[in-house]
């Protein structure tokens, strides 16, 4: 019998477009789940084409190779303008980005301010404020870009973001209604299978998994099509609006079908009811070094979060598609 990793193989229809990228096969899959957050359900049934993914997330190696070639600024390292944050005195729009700081001591996990603060001079140079460096993390996920940037990565690259469905059929790696990207154990043979947080979030770290924050690309297994971190590490931009319901959206099929290439909705109907002003969401996935399973468990290819467009932290990156012709 034909595996999917054989089955992988057989149906890249080209050599890769780039270095480091894998064919994700076309398939019908069943999206979501109904077995944590609301956001996440109902599971439902979509399908996709066939697209290569980077294997990793864009390192800051990667990244300092797109601004040495371009030029490219930032968004953490610009001004806010101050049109877009009417009300807010101007004295404080200042470059910058979020960065997280654990208390020493339990806190409120109702309240992220008490792990979160904007931090000036944080960007993806300078991911813990301005006086640290990536020195030494080459091969790490650059962080502290916007959805902005990430697209402006992509373009440069001559790839796009994957659609949130894509990135699920990509993340599961052939594994069906599994928890995790490896299955459905936590821990596999005593082995911990991604960097995310182990201990009481956001006070205790115990670091089993040998990182406190960030980690090289590639320290933990891959899945079954050859993907590294797909869980863990650092969140990923997708180019899916948010909205609470994973059904919403369009797709490439009639109403009567299975969804083909389904795409989230649009960015006005991603706005919120009652604060048409909020900043546009688009969704992240994977969970990143900061999700505890007392806390945010959404290292699981079925979690999404929605992330302001025009927000940066120290745990968002990014990796990149390319569709087949």
């Amino acid at each position: 019998m034909t595996n999917e990793s054989e089955q992988q193989r057989e149906d890249a229809p080209t050599d890769p477009p780039h270095e480091d990228m894998v064919w994700i096969p076309g398939g019908t899959y069943t999206m979501g789940s109904d077995e944590f957050y609301p956001e996440e359900g109902p599971p439902h049934t979509v399908s996709v084409d066939g697209f290569w993914m980077d294997t990793h997330h864009v390192t800051n190696a990667e990244f300092a190779a797109f601004v040495d070639d371009t030029g490219y600024t930032t968004f953490a390292e610009r001004p806010p303008n101050p049109d877009d944050y009417p009300g807010v005195d101007p004295d404080n729009l200042v470059a910058g980005s979020a960065v997280f700081s654990s208390p020493n001591h339990p806190v409120d996990t109702r309240e992220p301010s008490n792990w979160w603060s904007y931090v000036p001079g944080a960007d993806w140079r300078h991911p813990l404020g301005p006086d640290s460096t990536i020195d030494g993390k080459d091969d790490h996920p650059v962080v502290h870009v916007t959805y902005e940037d990430a697209v402006a990565y992509a373009e440069w690259a001559g790839k796009t973001l994957p659609t949130e469905a894509q990135w699920e059929r990509a993340a599961r790696g052939g594994l069906e209604g599994k928890r995790f990207v490896w299955g459905d154990e936590h821990v596999v043979d005593g082995k911990l299978m991604a960097n995310t947080w182990q201990g009481q979030f956001p006070y205790q770290n115990e670091a089993l998994d040998g990182y406190e924050r960030t980690s090289p690309v590639g320290a933990f297994p891959p899945n079954e099509y050859g993907l590294y971190d797909m869980a863990g590490n650092a969140w990923q931009w997708t180019r899916d609006w948010y909205s609470d319901d994973p059904e919403a959206g369009s797709s490439d099929s009639p109403s009567c079908c299975t969804p083909t290439n389904p795409r989230g909705v649009t960015e006005e109907q991603s706005l919120h009811p009652q604060d048409p002003t909020r900043i546009p969401r688009k969704v992240l996935k994977g969970g990143s070094h900061l999700c505890a399973p007392n806390y945010c468990f959404r290292y699981r290819p079925a979690a999404r979060y929605p992330e302001p467009i025009d927000t940066s932290t120290n745990h968002v990156s990014f990796r990149c598609i390319v569709e087949s012709a």
